[in-house]
Protein backbone atom coordinates (compact mmCIF):
# COMPACT_ATOMS: atom_id res chain seq x y z
CA UNK A 1 0.00 0.00 0.00
CA UNK A 2 1.49 3.42 -1.05
CA UNK A 3 1.91 6.30 1.53
CA UNK A 4 0.37 9.43 -0.01
CA UNK A 5 0.76 11.65 3.12
CA UNK A 6 4.48 12.79 2.42
CA UNK A 7 4.73 16.48 1.26
CA UNK A 8 5.67 17.13 -2.29
CA UNK A 9 8.76 19.27 -3.08
CA UNK A 10 8.00 22.93 -3.90
CA UNK A 11 9.94 23.86 -7.03
CA UNK A 12 9.38 27.64 -6.44
CA UNK A 13 10.92 27.43 -2.95
CA UNK A 14 14.02 25.88 -4.44
CA UNK A 15 14.21 28.65 -7.03
CA UNK A 16 13.90 31.32 -4.31
CA UNK A 17 16.61 29.64 -2.27
CA UNK A 18 18.95 29.65 -5.23
CA UNK A 19 18.17 33.32 -5.93
CA UNK A 20 18.81 34.21 -2.30
CA UNK A 21 22.12 32.39 -2.32
CA UNK A 22 23.06 34.16 -5.54
CA UNK A 23 22.15 37.57 -4.03
CA UNK A 24 24.26 36.89 -0.92
CA UNK A 25 27.11 35.85 -3.13
CA UNK A 26 26.80 39.04 -5.20
CA UNK A 27 26.54 41.17 -2.04
CA UNK A 28 29.59 39.47 -0.59
CA UNK A 29 31.45 40.11 -3.83
CA UNK A 30 30.46 43.79 -3.79
CA UNK A 31 31.59 44.13 -0.17
CA UNK A 32 34.85 42.39 -0.97
CA UNK A 33 35.46 44.61 -3.98
CA UNK A 34 34.60 47.71 -1.89
CA UNK A 35 36.95 46.59 0.86
CA UNK A 36 39.73 45.95 -1.64
CA UNK A 37 39.05 49.30 -3.31
CA UNK A 38 39.04 51.13 0.00
CA UNK A 39 42.20 49.39 1.07
CA UNK A 40 43.84 50.23 -2.24
CA UNK A 41 42.73 53.85 -1.96
CA UNK A 42 44.16 54.08 1.53
CA UNK A 43 47.47 52.64 0.39
CA UNK A 44 47.74 54.69 -2.80
CA UNK A 45 45.98 57.95 -1.85
CA UNK A 46 44.39 58.08 1.60
CA UNK A 47 47.58 57.40 3.54
CA UNK A 48 49.09 60.57 2.06
CA UNK A 49 46.41 62.92 3.46
CA UNK A 50 44.71 63.73 6.75
CA UNK A 51 41.34 65.46 6.72
CA UNK A 52 38.96 67.09 9.16
CA UNK A 53 35.76 69.07 9.01
CA UNK A 54 36.37 70.43 12.51
CA UNK A 55 38.02 73.64 11.32
CA UNK A 56 37.21 77.31 11.58
CA UNK A 57 38.39 80.55 10.03
CA UNK A 58 40.19 82.89 12.39
CA UNK A 59 42.17 86.14 12.44
CA UNK A 60 44.33 88.10 14.88
CA UNK A 61 41.69 90.72 15.63
CA UNK A 62 42.53 94.15 17.07
CA UNK A 63 40.51 95.28 20.07
CA UNK A 64 39.85 99.00 20.06
CA UNK A 65 40.14 100.60 23.49
CA UNK A 66 40.42 104.34 24.25
CA UNK A 67 43.61 105.34 26.06
CA UNK A 68 41.96 108.37 27.64
CA UNK A 69 38.57 108.68 29.30
CA UNK A 70 35.78 111.05 28.35
CA UNK A 71 32.53 111.43 26.46
CA UNK A 72 32.28 110.03 22.94
CA UNK A 73 31.84 112.91 20.52
CA UNK A 74 31.55 111.08 17.16
CA UNK A 75 31.41 107.50 15.85
CA UNK A 76 31.85 107.82 12.06
CA UNK A 77 31.83 104.05 11.42
CA UNK A 78 29.25 101.27 11.79
CA UNK A 79 29.14 97.53 12.30
CA UNK A 80 30.46 95.43 9.36
CA UNK A 81 32.11 98.49 7.75
CA UNK A 82 35.43 97.90 6.03
CA UNK A 83 38.14 100.27 7.29
CA UNK A 84 41.76 100.92 6.51
CA UNK A 85 44.61 101.54 8.93
CA UNK A 86 44.46 105.17 10.05
CA UNK A 87 40.71 105.65 9.51
CA UNK A 88 38.96 107.46 12.37
CA UNK A 89 36.80 105.04 14.36
CA UNK A 90 35.60 107.37 17.13
CA UNK A 91 36.51 110.65 18.81
CA UNK A 92 36.36 111.63 22.47
CA UNK A 93 35.49 115.20 23.54
CA UNK A 94 38.94 116.88 23.50
CA UNK A 95 38.12 119.93 25.67
CA UNK A 96 39.57 118.52 28.90
CA UNK A 97 42.68 117.37 27.04
CA UNK A 98 43.11 120.82 25.46
CA UNK A 99 42.94 122.53 28.85
CA UNK A 100 45.44 120.07 30.30
CA UNK A 101 47.80 120.74 27.39
CA UNK A 102 47.48 124.52 27.84
CA UNK A 103 48.31 124.19 31.53
CA UNK A 104 51.28 121.90 30.84
CA UNK A 105 52.54 124.29 28.15
CA UNK A 106 52.43 127.24 30.56
CA UNK A 107 54.25 125.28 33.26
CA UNK A 108 56.90 124.16 30.78
CA UNK A 109 57.57 127.75 29.70
CA UNK A 110 57.61 128.92 33.32
CA UNK A 111 60.19 126.27 34.18
CA UNK A 112 62.36 127.32 31.23
CA UNK A 113 62.22 130.97 32.33
CA UNK A 114 63.06 130.06 35.90
CA UNK A 115 66.04 127.98 34.84
CA UNK A 116 67.27 130.75 32.54
CA UNK A 117 67.41 132.87 35.69
CA UNK A 118 69.47 130.13 37.31
CA UNK A 119 71.93 130.22 34.43
CA UNK A 120 72.10 133.99 34.61
CA UNK A 121 72.96 133.56 38.28
CA UNK A 122 75.68 131.10 37.20
CA UNK A 123 77.25 133.80 35.03
CA UNK A 124 77.05 136.35 37.83
CA UNK A 125 78.57 133.92 40.34
CA UNK A 126 81.35 133.07 37.91
CA UNK A 127 82.09 136.80 37.45
CA UNK A 128 82.28 137.10 41.23
CA UNK A 129 84.88 134.32 41.31
CA UNK A 130 86.94 136.11 38.67
CA UNK A 131 86.74 139.40 40.60
CA UNK A 132 87.71 137.79 43.91
CA UNK A 133 90.57 135.95 42.19
CA UNK A 134 91.84 139.31 40.90
CA UNK A 135 91.62 140.67 44.48
CA UNK A 136 93.74 137.77 45.72
CA UNK A 137 96.36 138.36 43.02
CA UNK A 138 96.49 142.08 43.88
CA UNK A 139 96.76 141.35 47.62
CA UNK A 140 99.58 138.88 46.98
CA UNK A 141 101.46 141.49 44.95
CA UNK A 142 101.00 144.14 47.65
CA UNK A 143 102.19 141.72 50.32
CA UNK A 144 105.31 140.93 48.34
CA UNK A 145 105.97 144.65 47.94
CA UNK A 146 105.51 145.25 51.69
CA UNK A 147 107.88 142.40 52.51
CA UNK A 148 110.46 143.83 50.10
CA UNK A 149 110.21 147.26 51.76
CA UNK A 150 110.57 145.71 55.21
CA UNK A 151 113.63 143.74 54.14
CA UNK A 152 115.30 146.83 52.72
CA UNK A 153 114.65 148.89 55.88
CA UNK A 154 115.90 146.11 58.11
CA UNK A 155 119.21 146.21 56.16
CA UNK A 156 119.51 149.98 56.63
CA UNK A 157 118.48 149.98 60.30
CA UNK A 158 121.88 148.60 61.40
CA UNK A 159 123.68 151.67 59.96
CA UNK A 160 121.17 154.05 61.50
CA UNK A 161 119.89 155.23 58.08
CA UNK A 162 116.33 154.17 58.97
CA UNK A 163 114.61 155.21 62.16
CA UNK A 164 112.88 152.79 64.46
CA UNK A 165 109.53 154.31 63.56
CA UNK A 166 110.06 153.65 59.85
CA UNK A 167 111.00 150.06 60.59
CA UNK A 168 107.90 149.62 62.77
CA UNK A 169 105.73 151.13 60.04
CA UNK A 170 107.17 148.67 57.49
CA UNK A 171 106.47 145.74 59.81
CA UNK A 172 102.87 146.94 60.32
CA UNK A 173 102.44 147.26 56.57
CA UNK A 174 103.45 143.61 56.08
CA UNK A 175 100.96 142.47 58.72
CA UNK A 176 98.23 144.60 57.13
CA UNK A 177 98.90 143.13 53.66
CA UNK A 178 98.89 139.60 55.09
CA UNK A 179 95.47 140.25 56.59
CA UNK A 180 94.24 141.71 53.31
CA UNK A 181 95.47 138.62 51.42
CA UNK A 182 93.68 136.30 53.86
CA UNK A 183 90.47 138.28 53.46
CA UNK A 184 90.78 138.21 49.66
CA UNK A 185 91.26 134.41 49.70
CA UNK A 186 88.24 134.03 51.99
CA UNK A 187 86.18 136.16 49.63
CA UNK A 188 87.27 134.01 46.68
CA UNK A 189 86.26 130.81 48.53
CA UNK A 190 82.88 132.34 49.33
CA UNK A 191 82.40 133.24 45.67
CA UNK A 192 83.31 129.68 44.66
CA UNK A 193 80.81 128.24 47.14
CA UNK A 194 78.12 130.60 45.81
CA UNK A 195 78.85 129.48 42.26
CA UNK A 196 78.61 125.79 43.22
CA UNK A 197 75.31 126.43 44.99
CA UNK A 198 73.99 128.25 41.93
CA UNK A 199 75.03 125.33 39.71
CA UNK A 200 73.01 123.00 41.93
CA UNK A 201 69.93 125.01 41.00
CA UNK A 202 70.71 125.19 37.29
CA UNK A 203 71.85 121.60 37.00
CA UNK A 204 75.12 122.45 35.37
CA UNK A 205 74.03 121.39 31.86
CA UNK A 206 71.79 123.08 29.33
CA UNK A 207 68.35 124.48 30.07
CA UNK A 208 66.53 121.36 28.78
CA UNK A 209 68.78 119.12 30.90
CA UNK A 210 67.68 120.85 34.09
CA UNK A 211 65.49 118.51 36.24
CA UNK A 212 62.74 121.12 36.64
CA UNK A 213 62.55 121.73 32.88
CA UNK A 214 62.78 118.00 32.11
CA UNK A 215 59.85 117.24 34.44
CA UNK A 216 57.77 120.05 32.94
CA UNK A 217 58.64 118.85 29.43
CA UNK A 218 57.53 115.31 30.28
CA UNK A 219 54.19 116.61 31.60
CA UNK A 220 53.79 118.67 28.41
CA UNK A 221 54.52 115.63 26.20
CA UNK A 222 51.97 113.51 28.10
CA UNK A 223 49.30 116.20 27.74
CA UNK A 224 50.05 116.52 24.03
CA UNK A 225 49.80 112.75 23.50
CA UNK A 226 46.54 112.58 25.48
CA UNK A 227 45.04 115.22 23.20
CA UNK A 228 46.06 113.20 20.15
CA UNK A 229 44.55 110.08 21.74
CA UNK A 230 41.09 111.64 21.76
CA UNK A 231 40.99 110.66 18.08
CA UNK A 232 40.94 106.84 17.89
CA UNK A 233 42.07 105.36 14.59
CA UNK A 234 42.08 101.88 13.09
CA UNK A 235 45.43 100.18 13.73
CA UNK A 236 44.99 97.72 10.84
CA UNK A 237 42.86 97.07 7.77
CA UNK A 238 39.76 95.04 8.50
CA UNK A 239 36.04 94.87 9.21
CA UNK A 240 34.34 96.49 12.22
CA UNK A 241 32.77 93.99 14.63
CA UNK A 242 31.25 94.13 18.12
CA UNK A 243 30.80 97.91 17.96
CA UNK A 244 29.50 99.21 21.30
CA UNK A 245 30.42 102.89 20.89
CA UNK A 246 27.57 105.41 21.08
CA UNK A 247 27.69 109.19 20.84
CA UNK A 248 27.48 110.79 24.30
CA UNK A 249 28.58 107.64 26.08
CA UNK A 250 31.07 108.22 28.91
CA UNK A 251 33.95 105.77 28.63
CA UNK A 252 36.98 104.95 30.71
CA UNK A 253 40.48 104.29 29.39
CA UNK A 254 40.90 100.60 28.56
CA UNK A 255 37.22 99.86 27.85
CA UNK A 256 36.82 97.60 24.80
CA UNK A 257 34.56 99.51 22.39
CA UNK A 258 34.84 97.51 19.16
CA UNK A 259 36.97 95.04 17.23
CA UNK A 260 38.68 95.26 13.86
CA UNK A 261 38.90 91.84 12.19
CA UNK A 262 41.57 91.66 9.47
CA UNK A 263 39.70 89.33 7.12
CA UNK A 264 42.38 89.80 4.45
CA UNK A 265 44.79 88.06 6.86
CA UNK A 266 42.49 85.22 7.89
CA UNK A 267 43.85 81.78 8.71
CA UNK A 268 42.27 78.43 9.56
CA UNK A 269 42.58 76.51 12.81
CA UNK A 270 41.90 72.88 11.88
CA UNK A 271 41.39 70.49 14.81
CA UNK A 272 42.83 67.07 13.98
CA UNK A 273 42.52 63.91 16.03
CA UNK A 274 45.68 63.04 17.91
CA UNK A 275 46.20 59.93 15.79
CA UNK A 276 46.22 62.06 12.63
CA UNK A 277 49.16 64.19 13.73
CA UNK A 278 51.91 61.58 13.37
CA UNK A 279 53.00 62.89 9.98
CA UNK A 280 51.80 66.51 10.14
CA UNK A 281 54.67 68.97 9.87
CA UNK A 282 55.04 72.75 9.52
CA UNK A 283 55.41 73.69 5.86
CA UNK A 284 53.12 70.97 4.44
CA UNK A 285 50.52 72.04 1.89
CA UNK A 286 46.80 71.91 2.48
CA UNK A 287 43.53 72.41 0.64
CA UNK A 288 40.51 73.92 2.32
CA UNK A 289 36.83 74.41 1.68
CA UNK A 290 34.43 76.80 3.37
CA UNK A 291 30.81 75.96 4.03
CA UNK A 292 30.10 79.52 2.87
CA UNK A 293 31.14 78.75 -0.72
CA UNK A 294 30.88 74.95 -0.80
CA UNK A 295 32.96 72.71 -3.06
CA UNK A 296 32.95 75.28 -5.85
CA UNK A 297 35.75 77.22 -4.13
CA UNK A 298 38.96 75.54 -3.00
CA UNK A 299 41.62 77.38 -1.00
CA UNK A 300 45.27 76.41 -0.86
CA UNK A 301 47.38 76.95 2.21
CA UNK A 302 50.42 75.96 4.22
CA UNK A 303 50.74 74.59 7.74
CA UNK A 304 52.41 77.32 9.83
CA UNK A 305 51.99 75.91 13.33
CA UNK A 306 50.79 73.02 15.47
CA UNK A 307 49.10 73.68 18.80
CA UNK A 308 51.04 73.14 22.01
CA UNK A 309 48.23 71.10 23.56
CA UNK A 310 44.70 69.84 23.16
CA UNK A 311 41.67 71.94 23.84
CA UNK A 312 40.96 69.95 27.00
CA UNK A 313 44.46 70.65 28.32
CA UNK A 314 43.74 74.39 28.43
CA UNK A 315 40.24 74.15 29.86
CA UNK A 316 38.73 72.99 33.11
CA UNK A 317 36.75 69.84 32.64
CA UNK A 318 36.77 66.10 33.09
CA UNK A 319 39.64 63.92 31.92
CA UNK A 320 37.65 60.98 30.64
CA UNK A 321 39.62 58.97 28.09
CA UNK A 322 38.37 60.25 24.74
CA UNK A 323 40.05 61.00 21.45
CA UNK A 324 41.57 64.47 21.75
CA UNK A 325 42.02 67.05 19.02
CA UNK A 326 44.96 69.40 18.51
CA UNK A 327 44.65 72.65 16.52
CA UNK A 328 46.81 73.03 13.42
CA UNK A 329 47.07 76.55 12.01
CA UNK A 330 46.99 76.90 8.23
CA UNK A 331 47.80 80.10 6.35
CA UNK A 332 45.68 80.75 3.25
CA UNK A 333 46.90 81.98 -0.13
CA UNK A 334 46.29 85.79 0.04
CA UNK A 335 45.19 85.99 -3.61
CA UNK A 336 42.53 83.32 -3.12
CA UNK A 337 41.45 84.99 0.11
CA UNK A 338 41.08 88.32 -1.68
CA UNK A 339 38.90 86.69 -4.36
CA UNK A 340 36.72 84.87 -1.83
CA UNK A 341 36.87 86.67 1.56
CA UNK A 342 36.16 84.76 4.76
CA UNK A 343 34.73 85.89 8.09
CA UNK A 344 36.03 84.98 11.51
CA UNK A 345 34.41 81.82 12.85
CA UNK A 346 33.19 80.34 9.56
CA UNK A 347 33.13 76.53 9.34
CA UNK A 348 35.83 74.99 7.17
CA UNK A 349 37.13 71.58 6.15
CA UNK A 350 40.84 70.94 5.70
CA UNK A 351 42.99 68.32 4.01
CA UNK A 352 46.74 68.25 4.61
CA UNK A 353 49.10 66.39 2.32
CA UNK A 354 51.43 64.45 4.60
CA UNK A 355 52.88 61.97 2.08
Amino acid sequence: MTDTSAPKADPQAAVRKRQRSRMFAILGGVVAVAAIGYGGYQVVVGSHYVTTDNAYAGASVAQITPQVGGSILTVPIHETQIVKAGDVLMTIDPEDARLALAQATAEYRRAQSRVRGYFAGDSSALAQIDARSADVARAQAELEQARSDLSRRQGLAASGAVSGQELADAQNAVRTKQAALAQAEANRKAAQAGFEQQQTLSGGGGIDANPEVAAAKAAYDIAKVNLERTVIRAPINGVIANNHAQVGQRVQAGTIMMTVAPIQEAFVDANFKEGQLRKVRVGQTATLEADLYGKDVEYHGTVIGIGGGTGAAFATGNWIKVVQRVPVRIAIDPKELAEHPLRVGLSMSAKIKVG
